[in-house]
């Protein structure tokens, strides 16, 4: 399956990566800004990214524009995006408390200067002081600071419902920034966050996991034939499927571009096996046409491989176990489901 990205950019790897990277700017004639760096790595690190295929289709058109790189890293890089919506909460978070730190402050000097009333009226009835205006000037300071207690009450009511606000918007930000923008599956980050969770919890639980990987075979075909907007529609179409199987608490990502998985907690391989043969022929079955011109694409086939979690066993043991299998899947003409320890007796 493809490198992770980030794997890719903490290895020797990156050094070489980061040449090719200025050269092909320099060959498509974009600046080398830290975005457009970023942007990239990432295109080459996984050339077959739905980010890598969108920047191509642009260069295809023309140069590569400001905007349009913003609209890359908004659709494509989403930790970037995620941290400016977090330092822009941050900062209208930082507002509202200020705002009702003022106000709490005003508050307690009007409680201060309500407690400086009481006791000079204490003082003056001891006196003997005109007791009619000493009633009416405490009346008056107590409406003053009832009114200023309700208006602090609403500030802090509407604060409240502003913070709350932010963590919604948060949580949105969040979500998104773990979702495939082509395919709204999960994306590389939230699956090995996942996996490594579920792993966790199978070995608290005593329970079985299975872990499936997925490839779209001869995908390169459909994009050097029609393109990479047809590529796109081949993706989310597979994506649609799988969705449908991934009911929770399944977990489908899109893990790299024609690649996906899924993640299958408290369940055996032997117990999803004929759901994932039903999906990979219900995906076959079916004969794709391009939207635009209504052309037929042909028929659309998966390889997939199968691995159960054994105990102990490390995420990436199981995944490299269920990737073993994929391409045992590959290796036996593609179009089929190998299980890994099938691919074991066949090597």
């Amino acid at each position: 399956m493809t490198a992770d990205v980030d794997s890719t950019l903490r290895s020797p790897a990156a050094y070489e990566l980061a040449k090719l990277a200025l050269q092909e700017m320099e060959s498509a004639g974009v600046w080398p800004t830290p975005l457009n760096f970023e942007i990239w790595l990432h295109s080459l690190s996984s050339p077959e990214s739905g980010l890598a295929m969108e920047l191509r289709r642009i260069l295809s058109n023309g140069p590569l524009t400001e905007d349009e790189s913003e609209r890359l890293a908004h659709d494509f890089l989403p930790r970037a995006r995620l941290s400016d919506e977090i330092r822009d909460a941050g900062a209208q978070l930082s507002r509202e408390l200020n705002s009702v730190a003022g106000a709490i402050a005003d508050a307690q000097k009007n409680q201060a200067a309500y407690g400086e009333t009481l006791a000079e009226a204490d003082q003056n009835l001891s006196s003997g002081s005109d007791v009619q205006q000493t009633i009416r000037d405490l009346a008056a300071a107590t409406r003053k600071v009832s009114t200023e207690n309700a208006a602090l009450e609403q500030r802090l009511s509407e604060s409240t419902r502003e913070v709350g606000k932010l963590r919604e918007h948060l949580e949105q930000v969040r979500r998104e920034s773990m979702t495939d923008a082509l395919t709204k599956l999960a994306n590389r980050k939230a699956f090995d966050d996942e996996l490594a969770r579920q792993c966790e919890r199978a070995a608290e639980r005593g329970q079985p996991l299975a872990l499936a990987v997925l490839d779209i075979d001869h995908f390169k075909r459909f994009n050097d034939t029609w393109g990479h907007q047809t590529g796109d529609q081949v993706i989310r179409y597979v994506a649609s499927v799988l969705s449908r199987l991934a009911v929770p608490p399944r977990v489908a990502a899109r893990y790299g571009g024609e690649e996906f998985a899924l993640i299958f907690p408290a369940e055996s391989a032997s117990d999803v096996a004929t759901a994932l043969e039903d999906t990979r022929r219900e995906i076959a079955s079916r004969s794709l046409k391009r939207r635009s011109t209504n052309e037929d694409l042909g028929a659309v086939t998966l390889s997939i491989g199968l691995a159960e979690w054994r105990a102990g066993e490390a995420p990436s043991s199981l995944l490299e176990r269920a990737d073993e299998a994929l391409y045992a899947s590959k290796r036996g003409g593609r179009n089929r489901l190998t299980v890994v320890e099938d691919a074991a007796k066949a090597a």
